[in-house]
């Protein structure tokens, strides 16, 4: 009994110090202390070597870099500990007039920016440019997803997605699917412009991907519909148009909405001709009234999807962006549909004066 309480005691001191090892590794130097160690000793390194072997191959403007690796590599506790170790290097380097005040708010305003980096990296839970890797993997799929499938013979199709501002990312997206005997296609806009609208973007092309080709084609926008109704309110709403072609028969049905109107070039005609297709916008009832549009592409007609970025001017009403599209789509007559979108994309951004993502898809029947 005598011997048992010592050996309690020890074992408790023991259990105590094992915690706070764990302690100290968890809030001090995390888990990539190896790394921590590794940038401190530089940073040490350069301020001794400064002073004692040549200012000129060791100025304290160096720290910088270690300071810029740790913003990248460091989660944000080691990397407050790193500016504790550049701080005490710097009162090390002042005394001997290495290190003015130009050099001194160049390290500070430098440390401040990798501890914004860190603490966004920890938000991702991410080291180094892993983050960027995954947007640029996420911007990546998005565009694949954008790809319209290979048609058949006597069929033509062409797709452009222009984010805002030169982003990767867009609040407009494209989902499609084909087995041979039908197409399916819907083009989406999403509330917002650029990055702003991508992750919401992304999130929603998977779900409406899924859904189309997977229910029947008249229940597309109405299952769009029930699955951001289950959603949170505060996501708002889409806009949206679902076209369906016989590949075989050249027979359509075009449902919208909320979306601009589709258009249809009759080749016997010669003119583009809007479509009556209407419906209320995706996500704001639980009852969603749309009405459909039937038709028929024979040979030599086309049918032009598009979203409000392409044809909405600030200050005007879109019908007059619309009028405006049709006559640019005029030249895809002679020059070609498919070779000509890019070009009428380009043309309809130049003089629209406003910044927002835009989509155009075309499907013609040769």
């Amino acid at each position: 009994m005598v011997t048992s309480v010592p050996h309690r005691q020890f074992r408790a001191a023991q259990a105590a110090a094992v915690r706070v090892r764990g302690w100290i590794r968890r809030q001090f130097i995390t888990r990539n202390r190896r790394l921590f160690v590794v940038l401190a000793a530089v940073t040490v390194g350069i301020g001794i070597a400064g002073a004692h072997v040549s200012q000129s191959w060791f100025p304290p403007g160096a720290m910088i870099l270690p300071i810029m690796a740790g913003g990248l590599l460091l989660w944000p506790r080691a990397l407050l500990i790193l500016f504790g170790v550049v701080a005490a290097t710097l009162a090390y380097d002042v005394p001997g007039g290495r290190a003015g005040p130009g050099i001194i708010a160049t390290i500070v305003v430098t440390a401040a920016f990798a501890h914004v980096l860190a603490r966004t990296r920890k938000k991702l839970g991410v080291q180094g440019l892993r983050g960027d890797q995954m947007l640029i993997e996420l911007r990546d799929r998005i565009r694949a997803q954008g790809k319209l499938p290979a048609l058949p013979d006597g069929w033509r199709s062409t797709s452009v997605l222009e984010p805002a501002d030169g982003a990767s990312f867009g609040g407009d997206f494209l989902v499609s699917a084909s087995d041979g005997k039908t197409l399916e296609v819907a083009l989406v806009d999403v509330p917002g412009k650029g990055i702003d609208a991508g992750t919401r973007a992304l999130l929603l092309s998977g779900a409406f991907g899924g859904l189309l080709g997977s229910v029947p084609r008249g229940e597309f926008l109405a299952s769009c519909n029930a699955y951001l109704r289950r959603g949170s309110s505060a996501e708002g709403f889409v806009t949206a148009v679902h076209l369906s072609v016989d590949l075989a028969t050249g027979d359509y049905i075009v449902a919208s909405a909320g979306h601009p109107p589709a258009v249809h070039f009759d080749a016997g005609a010669g003119t583009w001709r809007i479509t009556k297709a209407r419906g209320i916008v995706l996500g704001v009832v639980s009852d969603l009234r749309s009405v459909p549009e039937r038709g028929t592409l024979r040979p030599g007609d086309a049918l032009m999807l598009y979203t409000d970025g392409l044809v909405e001017v600030p200050g005007r009403d879109i019908d007059a962006g619309i009028d405006r599209l049709l006559g640019e789509a005029d030249r895809l007559v002679a020059s070609g549909f498919v070779a000509g979108v890019g070009q009428l994309v380009r043309s309809m951004q130049a003089g629209a004066r406003n910044s927002d993502d835009c989509a155009l898809v075309l499907i013609c029947r040769v």
